[in-house]
């Protein structure tokens, strides 16, 4: 039987919690002087820091509470998702870390728009990187507000006092704490709160998984029990579970290559303060990230398990598999530090794309019409509470799985960003004409497909959806590198391409 939603102890953590990120945000406000400050933290952050920010950046609600739920509907096949995390560190450091890292070092880089324009000499190209940016951070910031609201909303026990509205009210609340300390310090309080959260984040899943095996008898007893159950039976343990086989080979072709193209992630090397730490971030990031996938792991196995034992009740929303179990089969001071590790997983990680967000609205924009924003401080503090309230609207309409609205908005950066940013700072063939086409393939067939395929936006067209389970995040990144790679084929043959020479110079290294 499940216990109840309201533990002191909980609530006392989650309380403590919101209070160290307002006193964080407090703090970093005072050392947010300049735009400088605000976008990329001064550029002054060591190794370990940026290290365990680029792992919060990409764990935070997605993994902690979306990827239980996930696997709670579908089975070991969202495992697909993670799988990539056994090279994709190294991957992203090696093919465009350290050339970002580079550029910032030589220009006023805050942004990946900043880079597309230097590399292209395009402010088409970087105006459409920027419109990707803020579609993306839309949908990815509505899953975090998401996350944030279920978490408020069972560790608070606000369903019984409001009722239908406790969910929304609860989105409300976490919302304005984020916006607080986003507007408040910026990226300096997100890259120390990133610090804090990753640390927590790493304990939490060790821990938990502990406490999911022991819970569940092990992992043959868990097994036992999926297979034997009517809600569940043997397909929910199979490779692909009860996804198509496409679906899977989707998750892992978008979550390994599209991962060159999240700017959350990307826009941490900006901040790195010596390039020659790089060396030392994949094995960081790789092991932490590693460890946080137990807690996907161990609560996806562990709560069909207790369904299929009648000791906890099928869930109506996948997306309360992981605190209903630690609110029901975990010590309450534990729950509590999960919880408060959840909450600082999702808070840093919506500063990150506040920040991002922001930035593309104030500076990459403006900048592709040829003008500039006369206090990017200012008006980029004004942006995020805009940004917020747009992504708090998108998550409480498109009424989906954490994880899913995580997805949608992977494969848009995905699509729109990675063949540009990865192929063209490697290949100086890539023209500009090449990269626009690629970022404006890649954002209209993913959002033409994502949203064509949910009735509750658009009734008034027929439903789209793609034969053998393919994901619509699959196929516009395919696309994307395929009108990027074809173009470029296409055009004159040149050994020097006309870059600036710095520009030459770092895609010599």
């Amino acid at each position: 039987m499940t216990a109840s939603p309201v533990n002191p102890s909980i609530v006392a953590s989650a309380v403590v919690y919101l209070a160290l990120v307002t006193a964080v945000g407090i703090w970093a406000a005072g050392r947010t002087k300049s735009a400088k400050d605000f976008f990329i933290a001064g550029q002054k952050i060591g190794w370990v820091v940026t290290a365990f920010a680029t792992m919060s950046a990409a764990f935070s609600g997605f993994v902690f509470m979306g990827g239980p739920g996930l696997m709670y509907r579908v089975g070991v096949a969202s495992l697909f998702i993670c799988i990539p995390v056994g090279f994709t560190s190294g991957f992203l450091c090696w093919v465009v870390g350290k050339r970002l890292r580079l550029l910032a070092g030589l220009r006023e880089i805050y942004t990946v728009p900043d880079v597309i324009l230097i590399r292209y000499g395009s402010r088409r190209a970087s105006g459409l990187a920027a419109v990707a940016v803020i579609i993306g951070t839309i949908g990815y910031l509505g899953a975090q507000i998401q996350a944030l609201g279920i978490l408020i909303e069972m560790v608070f026990g606000t369903r019984a006092v409001l009722g239908q509205w406790s969910l929304p009210a609860a989105m409300i609340l976490g919302c304005a704490v984020v916006v607080f300390y986003a507007t408040a310090g910026g990226m300096v309080a997100g890259v120390y709160t990133d610090l804090f959260q990753g640390i927590l984040m790493v304990a939490a899943a060790v821990a938990v998984f502990f406490y999911c095996f022991q819970s569940g008898g092990g992992l043959e007893a868990m097994s036992r029990s999926i297979v034997g159950s009517e809600a569940f039976g043997p397909s929910h343990l199979d490779p692909f579970g009860t996804l198509p086989v496409m679906t899977a080979m989707g998750f892992f072709f978008v979550f390994a290559v599209g991962l060159l193209g999240q700017p959350h992630m990307l826009h941490k090397f900006f901040m790195l303060s010596d390039p020659r730490d790089l060396k030392w971030m994949p094995l960081v990031i790789g092991l932490t990230q590693s460890a946080c996938i137990l807690i996907w792991l161990g609560i996806g196995l562990a709560v069909p398990a207790l369904v299929a034992h009648g000791r906890m009740i099928a869930l109506v929303n996948p997306d309360q598999a992981a605190p209903q179990f630690l609110l029901s089969f975990t010590p309450p001071i534990l729950a509590g530090m999960v919880f408060a590790g959840v909450l600082a997983a999702i808070m840093s990680t919506a500063d990150s794309f506040l920040n991002i967000g922001s930035a593309a609205i104030v500076r990459d924009l403006p900048k592709a019409f040829g003008r500039r924003v006369p206090n990017e401080l200012l008006w980029g503090r004004v942006a995020v509470v805009g940004i917020a309230g747009f992504a708090a609207v998108f998550a409480f309409v498109y009424q989906d799985l954490i994880a899913l609205v995580g997805t949608f908005a992977f494969g848009t950066f995905a699509a729109a960003l990675a063949p540009a940013v990865a192929i063209g700072l490697n290949w100086r063939r890539v023209t500009a004409a090449a990269a626009t086409a690629s970022m404006a393939t890649g954002m209209v067939v993913n959002l033409g497909l994502e949203f064509l395929s949910k009735q509750t936006f658009l009734d008034w067209l027929p439903s789209v959806s793609l034969k053998a389970g393919v994901l619509p995040a699959a196929v516009s990144l395919s696309a994307s590198f395929t009108v990027l790679l074809f173009l470029t084929w296409l055009s004159p043959s040149r050994p020097q391409p006309d870059l600036d020479s710095d520009v030459d110079f770092v895609m010599d290294l």
